[in-house]
Formats: C-alpha cells, sequence, structure tokens
C-alpha cells in the first residue's frame, strides 16, 4: 500500500513538474528589455574579457583604485567577501557598467567555496522533498538550480563538464523508483538538460563502474539508474570570476580586511569601509554608495559591525568531504548512495585524478578553518562500503576536509539537513545589503539579486542591465576540449636538472592539465614553462608545473604558498603528502616573484603549519613506522 501510494505521488508529481517546467521555459524569468542589455554593451564586455593577451591588474594598482574611492568620489558598490557569490557580486555590477570593488579578508575562494562536492545540481534530494513533501518552496528551488547549472558550465567550460552519476539499486522497487525520479529530474530541467537518464543492467553497470558490488545487504544488484549533474574545478573557478571581474574593471584586493564601516552622521547610513590590508599591515578608507555582505558563514559577524546587536541569520552546517586513490571509482562515472542509514545522500566521484566522496551534514561553531572529525571521515567510509567490491580502508584516505554552509534559516532549528538552501538578500542596516544562503549552483543568480538590491538601495544608474548569463569567464571563450593539444603541439617544457636546462615533452597529461586549469590562457602558462626553465612538475604523479606559480603570482593574485597549494592548484585537496613536497619549491619561485626578504621566507614557511596540524594519532604511527609520515590539516591526509 505504502509503496503504491510512493509511485502514485511520483506520477503526479510528474505531471505538475512537467507542466510547471512547460511554463518556467515558456516564460523565462528575465528578457533582454527588463535587463537593458544591448548587443553594443554585451560585445563590448565580452571582448574586454575574452581578449587572450589581457592583462589582470597588479595588487598594487588594484589597492590604490580603492584608496582612491574618496567620500567626493565613492564606488558605486564595495563587496565584502571574495568567494563565488562574492565574486560572482562583483563581476555582475563591474559588467553593469559600476563602479566596484571587492576585499576579501583571507584568499578568493579560502572558505566555503573551495570546500563543495565539486557538484553542480539541482539536487536530486531537494525534488524528492518537494514531492513528499509537497513542498512548492523546494520545488522552485530545483528549477533555480537546473536553469543555472547548464548556464555555469557553459560560462566556464574549461573547468565544469558533465558528469554521469550511478544510482544502485538492489530490488526492482527501486529500479522503478529511481527511474521514475531521475526522469521527473529530467522533465524539470526541460531545455536545460544535460543528458537523459537511464537504466543499466546489473551486468552493464559493472562493466560501467568495475568497483561496484554485486551484492548489497544480501540482496543481488538488479542494475542502476545513470543520471547527469555537472561538476567543476570549484578554487579555479571562484579565482575566475575575481580574476573577470578584475579583467572588467572592478578593484579587487584578497588578503585585506574589512575593520569597520564608515557611516553618514546625519542618516546613520553606511557609506563605506576602514580596509586593512593584511600582507602590509596598511590601513585606509574605502567610500562606496552601497556595500555589500557576501561573508558566506562570517556574514553575521560582518553585520555585527553594522550593529552589534543585530540578530544572528546563519545556522552553519559542516560538510565533509575525503579523497580516495583514483581506483575506487572509473573516470567519467560517479556513484551516488542514495540512503545512508541516517536517511542522507552521499556521492562518490572522480575528480582530478582521484576519487572524492561526501559529504556529511551536521551542526558546527563558525571558524576560520573548520576541521573533519573522525566520526564524519567514518561515516563517509562506512556509507560507501557496502556499495563497493573493494576494501574501504581507513588508510586510503588521501586527504579530508570540512566546509561550513551559510544555511541562512532559524539557528534554532535542530537538523540542518531538512533546510532549505534557498538564498536571501536583505538590507537589515542602510547601505549595507546582505546576500547569503544558496549554493555554488546558483551564485550567478544570486548575484545577479544582490545587485538588483544594490542598485535599488543606492539609486545606483547602471549603464546596462545583467549580462552574467551570456559572458564567460576569463579563458573560456574559445576554448573547447581539444584546445590542449595546440599546446602539446607547440611548447616544450624546458627544465632545470643538475645546474643544467633540459628539454622535456609537453606530454598530454600535463597539456590537459594546463587546458582545463586556465583555458585559452594556459598558452600562457606553456610560454613560461619553456621560455623561463619552469617546465619541471612540482610533486611526482601530479602534472602542476613550476610555471604555474609564476603565472599565478602574476596573473591571479596569489600571495602565498597556501594560496597556489590550496587554491590556485589543488595539491593540498588532492594529497597533502605531495603538497608538502611541492612546499619549498613553490616558496622559492614565490619569493622570486614578490621579491620576498628572508623574513618573508621564513613566515611563508610558518603559515603552512597553521593549516596542517599533525594529529596525535598521526605522531604515534609515525613512530611507529619511521619515515613513512602523513600530515592532517584542516584538508588533511589522516591514518
Amino acid at each position: 500500500m505504502a509503496t503504491a501510494i510512493r509511485l502514485r505521488r511520483l506520477g503526479a508529481a510528474a505531471a505538475v513538474a512537467t507542466a510547471a517546467s512547460g511554463a518556467f521555459l515558456i516564460q523565462p524569468s528575465y528578457s533582454d528589455s527588463d535587463r537593458g542589455s544591448g548587443p553594443a554593451s554585451i560585445a563590448a564586455v565580452r571582448q574586454r574579457i575574452s581578449d587572450r593577451n589581457a592583462v589582470v591588474p597588479s595588487r598594487a594598482a588594484q589597492e590604490s583604485a580603492l584608496i582612491a574611492a574618496t567620500a567626493e568620489n565613492p564606488l558605486d558598490i564595495l563587496v565584502v567577501g571574495g568567494g563565488a557569490t562574492g565574486s560572482g557580486v562583483a563581476f555582475d555590477a563591474v559588467t553593469r557598467g559600476l563602479r566596484v570593488g571587492l576585499v576579501e579578508r583571507e584568499d578568493f575562494s579560502s572558505g566555503t567555496s573551495s570546500r563543495s562536492t565539486k557538484l553542480i545540481h539541482g539536487g536530486v534530494r531537494y525534488l524528492e522533498k518537494a514531492v513528499f513533501n509537497l513542498d512548492y518552496g523546494q520545488l522552485k528551488l530545483v528549477f533555480h538550480a537546473l536553469e543555472e547549472r547548464k548556464q555555469v558550465i557553459e560560462n566556464a567550460p574549461h573547468l565544469c563538464h558533465a558528469l554521469p552519476c550511478m544510482t544502485p539499486c538492489f530490488d526492482w522497487f527501486e529500479v522503478v523508483y529511481y527511474w521514475m525520479g531521475l526522469k521527473m529530474y529530467d522533465l524539470v530541467a526541460g531545455l536545460r538538460l544535460l543528458h537523459v537518464s537511464r537504466y543499466y543492467s546489473a551486468q552493464e553497470s559493472v562493466e560501467l563502474f568495475p568497483t561496484l558490488a554485486r551484492k548489497g545487504n544480501n540482496k543481488s544488484l538488479k542494475g542502476t539508474v545513470v543520471y547527469y549533474d555537472g561538476q567543476m574545478n570549484d578554487a579555479r573557478l571562484n579565482v575566475g570570476l575575481a580574476c573577470s571581474a578584475a579583467v572588467a574593471g572592478a578593484a579587487v584586493l584578497n588578503h585585506a580586511e574589512v575593520v569597520s564601516f564608515l557611516k553618514d552622521e546625519a542618516s546613520n547610513r553606511t557609506i563605506g569601509a576602514r580596509i586593512r590590508d593584511n600582507l602590509s599591515g596598511k590601513e585606509f578608507d574605502t567610500y562606496a554608495k552601497v556595500v555589500v555582505n557576501a561573508a558566506g558563514p562570517f556574514c553575521d559577524s560582518v553585520r555585527k559591525l553594522a550593529d552589534k546587536d543585530v540578530k544572528p541569520m546563519i545556522c552553519p552546517s559542516s560538510g565533509v568531504h575525503i579523497v580516495l586513490p583514483d581506483y575506487y571509482s572509473p573516470e567519467g562515472m560517479g556513484l551516488i548512495v542514495p540512503k545512508t542509514k541516517d536517511g542522507r545522500v552521499v556521492f562518490m566521484l572522480p575528480w582530478l585524478g582521484r576519487t572524492i566522496a561526501g559529504t556529511t551534514d551536521s551542526n558546527t561553531p563558525i571558524t576560520l578553518l573548520p576541521e573533519p572529525h573522525e566520526d564524519e571521515i567514518q561515516f563517509i567510509l562506512d556509507a560507501i562500503c557496502d556499495y563497493l567490491n573493494v576494501k574501504v580502508r581507513r588508510t586510503d584516505v588521501l586527504s579530508a576536509w570540512s566546509g561550513i554552509r551559510p544555511l541562512a534559516t532559524d539557528p534554532s532549528a535542530k537538523n540542518t539537513e531538512s533546510i532549505s538552501r534557498d538564498h536571501v538578500v536583505c538590507e537589515d542596516y542602510p547601505g549595507l545589503v546582505t546576500i547569503t544562503g544558496g549554493k555554488w549552483t546558483t551564485y550567478r543568480g544570486m548575484a545577479e539579486d544582490a545587485v538588483n538590491a544594490a542598485i535599488k538601495s543606492g539609486r545606483l544608474t547602471p549603464q546596462n542591465g545583467c549580462l552574467t548569463s551570456k559572458l564567460q569567464i576569463v579563458g573560456g571563450d574559445g576554448w573547447d576540449p581539444a584546445s590542449f593539444t595546440v599546446i602539446a603541439q607547440q611548447y616544450t617544457r624546458m627544465k632545470k636538472s643538475h645546474g643544467k636546462v633540459v628539454p622535456g615533452v609537453m606530454d598530454t597529461a600535463a597539456a590537459k592539465h594546463l587546458s582545463h586549469a586556465y583555458g585559452t590562457w594556459a598558452e600562457r602558462v606553456a610560454a613560461i614553462a619553456q621560455n623561463e626553465n619552469l617546465g619541471k612538475r612540482l610533486a611526482h604523479g601530479y602534472p602542476i608545473l613550476e610555471a604555474e606559480v609564476a603565472y599565478c603570482a602574476r596573473n591571479e593574485y596569489c600571495e602565498s604558498a597556501i594560496d597556489f597549494i590550496a587554491r590556485r592548484s589543488r595539491l593540498a585537496f588532492l594529497d597533502t603528502d605531495a603538497a608538502s613536497r611541492a612546499l619549498p619549491r613553490v616558496i622559492e619561485i614565490l619569493a622570486s616573484e614578490h621579491s620576498w626578504d628572508d623574513s618573508d621566507r621564513s613566515t611563508s614557511y610558518k603559515r603552512p603549519k597553521n593549516f596542517w596540524k599533525p594529529s596525535n594519532l598521526q605522531e604515534m604511527l609515525s613512530s611507529m613506522m619511521g619515515n613513512m609520515f602523513s600530515l592532517r590539516i584542516h584538508f588533511s591526509r589522516i591514518h
């Protein structure tokens, strides 16, 4: 009886979703006339961003631009926070012709935006909740996320791609249930569908995913249902957004912190901020007509600078992920564990040559460097072990990290997993617009809403409407999957070895890596590798080149070793042993690029120690196993 009711609900909801999807597609949420965008304005902006010879302004020039924003000549918008949403706000606002500044306390994508599941998705579980709880709010969230999903992939094709995800079924009811549910997911996507979902037999499934278990909970595998979502390199996408905003004319500054707000004495309106450059210690004032608070989990801290008695609006939720060797999952196919012991969903996905698994969902305090806890790591391992024919070992965990989701909701809610991930835009203090909540997939739409609110608050006069649905970020325009062949054929990796410079082949792995990481700007990196003898790999087994450190220092505001190994490259997330081996050379190159003195070099060696913290268990294992050493970080390798 219960089974029949569930299937009837799915059928009825599918009909509703089909109708809603049709209406959604026939009547889009915006039009060109609404946004005021004309062919000339978008063509000019696109040309500026797609120019392969474009120069990213220096950090010093960006700081000077912020200092030049005086009370008599203020910015239109000052953005606080350089994560996905904040960088998206800056990119949106500057391409509307507004004067924009952005400051980030740490580095672009140093917080939640670099610690995601790496999925660009509509939310399969949100759709399931919408159906069985008859929750139209959840359904709207899925519609919006699916609309934005394909847009993100199209705007950064070198960093994002479609990924098939396999859902194992161990009885025939599950086959029918997941097939119907994922077909409804396809229907809701409408014209933004990536690929059609389909059923595979047990034999076909094992051929596609060799490590998939044929038996689970004493039941034989009946087959799988495969559907498609998107996957991204989150931190590099975030850095790309910040650099795109800079090329378009925004003054973006990382490692710069808002210490207080400037207020108009007559109206008590926020009119700017006192900013401290955390690299130099220098403080200065930047004036703006509107300040946008996009500080993610720390948005309440920013709001308290305006009003110390403000009511909190963030309920933080911790999401832990682990990285496993590549043999856990085949290249190009993910696995979804649809129902864990406590009803959560766990993904196991191929990512940058390794396997990422996660995530958890639990209450957490807000900290700069959240740590993954042992019970959360074990929860993920336990969740995937029943679905694999590989022995899941604790010692296989190469890296683990925790990210804080800024859920905008009542903080007294006990179960954050049941809360909608929709975003909130508000102006609870004159001149200070806050944008929070939401998720990576919908960052562009969130940014658009925040800029619209800022325009209304400051009575700003943009030259045109929102253009970001039609703009690719730097490196995206003209890129295609075969772009790596140009790098492989036309460039050589010149390497210093034992005091001599020797030529090396620009192998396919290195060429593909550069092409996917930097898009059409990858040739700039390849040229540095060839012409400046920086073609050597930073760590054995990884295609990351020394030239990338120099390139990122010059063009991507890479100011520290952590900026590079964690966010410009993803080495700290993939393998912390490899990251620790690469660290001395990374510091050496950055020291040359930034003209560091001995004190700067010493500080650069100390900072990673705050990033990587050895655990007692690891110390015990290290003493038992001699030279074998591992680290646990806030992205840690834990044995």
